[in-house]
C-alpha cells in the first residue's frame, strides 16, 4: 500500500454539536446554504449549484462502505469510530487550494481516492491513506493527540472526532494560518492548530500526548517527539529519505516504564519534513527502527 500526502446530507452532523454556521439558520442540517455559510466563516467565501452539491452528497455513502470494507481487510475489522468520524465531517469543505483560492469541492468522495493540492507544496491525502493511519493511531475518547503537519485539517478534524483533544503543527505559515480559520465553523472546538516546526512538538501541553501522528517523511525521529509521546503512548510516523521510494510507515510505543518500542508497518510516500530536521543531523540519542514482527492485520 502506497500512502501520499502531497501529499449526508449529513444526519451525523449532530455529532459536531450544532456548527454555528448551522445554528445560525435555525437548523441541523448539512445542506448547501449550511456549507456556502460555514465557507464564508472560515475566509473562503466560494459558490456552488444545487445540483453539483447535490451530487457530491450523493457520493459520501459508497465513500462510507469504501472506507469500512479497506479497514476490514487491512486490519481485520474497521474501528466503527473511524467510521463514523468520516461520517460526521463533510469533506467537500477541506477541497480547497489555499494559495489559488480555487474550490474543489467537486472532487470529493472519488471513487478512485488519490492526495489533492490545496497550494504551498501540500495536499489533502487521499482518503483511504487517512483511514488507515487514524486506525493505526489506536485513538480513544479520553485521548490527547498532536498531528505534525496540518495541512488541509482533515486528518485533524477526523482525530477530534474520536479523542477528547486534538493538536496540529504546520510549518507553512500562509496555510498554517488560513486553515486555523476552518474548524470553528464546523464547531470543532476539541482542535487547536499553530504554525510552527513540528520537529519540537508542542512541549507546553502538559503531560504528553496519547497519540502522535505524523504527516510528512521524517528522516530519524524528532528527539521530542519521543520526549512528549505518554507512557501507554502511540506514534504513527513515516521515515524515509525525502522524495525517494523506500519511505515506510512506522508505529511508536512507549511502555509504561518508559521503553520505546517500533514496528515496521506499510510502504508510503509522503513529502519530507522541512525545518530542522532538514538542518539538524541525527542526534545519537534518536529513536531507531526496529526489526519488528509483521504487521496486524495481514
Amino acid at each position: 500500500m502506497m500512502l501520499d500526502r502531497r501529499p449526508l446530507l449529513l444526519g451525523a452532523l449532530a455529532a459536531l454539536a450544532a456548527p454555528p454556521a448551522l445554528r445560525a439558520q435555525g437548523a441541523g442540517a448539512w445542506n448547501r446554504e449550511a456549507y456556502l455559510a460555514a465557507m464564508q466563516a472560515s475566509g473562503r467565501a466560494t459558490t456552488i449549484t444545487e445540483q453539483a452539491f447535490a451530487a457530491i452528497q450523493a457520493r459520501k455513502a459508497t465513500a462510507v462502505r469504501r472506507i469500512e470494507a479497506y479497514l476490514n481487510q487491512r486490519f481485520g475489522q474497521a474501528d466503527p469510530a473511524v467510521v463514523r468520524g468520516f461520517e460526521a465531517l463533510p469533506r467537500e469543505y477541506f477541497h480547497w487550494n489555499y494559495e489559488g483560492r480555487s474550490n474543489g469541492a467537486a472532487n470529493a468522495y472519488e471513487a478512485d481516492p488519490k492526495p489533492w493540492g490545496i497550494g504551498y507544496g501540500s495536499a489533502l491525502s487521499d482518503y483511504l491513506g487517512q483511514a488507515y493511519m487514524t486506525q493505526a493511531c489506536q485513538a480513544k475518547p479520553e485521548h490527547v493527540a498532536l498531528e505534525i503537519g496540518t495541512g488541509s485539517g482533515f486528518q485533524a478534524a477526523w482525530l477530534s472526532r474520536i479523542v477528547a483533544r486534538q493538536y496540529s503543527i504546520e510549518i507553512i505559515n500562509p496555510l498554517g494560518t488560513a486553515v486555523q480559520r476552518i474548524f470553528a465553523p464546523l464547531g470543532l472546538n476539541n482542535v487547536e492548530t499553530r504554525v510552527g516546526d513540528g520537529f519540537f512538538g508542542w512541549p507546553e501541553v502538559q503531560g504528553g500526548f496519547d497519540v502522535i501522528i505524523v504527516t510528512c517523511a521524517a528522516q530519524y525521529v524528532p528527539p521530542a517527539l519521543i520526549q512528549q509521546l505518554k507512557p501507554g503512548g502511540r506514534m504513527v510516523i513515516p521515515i524515509g529519505q525525502p522524495f525517494r521510494r523506500g519511505q515506510f510507515l512506522y508505529i511508536y510505543t512507549k511502555d509504561a516504564d518508559g521503553r520505546v518500542r517500533s514496528r515496521k508497518d506499510v510502504g508510503v510516500y509522503f513529502i519530507p519534513m522541512t525545518g530542522a530536521m532538514m538542518q539538524q543531523p541525527r542526534p545519537r540519542d534518536a529513536a531507531s527502527p526496529e526489526p519488528a514482527p509483521a504487521r496486524e492485520g495481514g
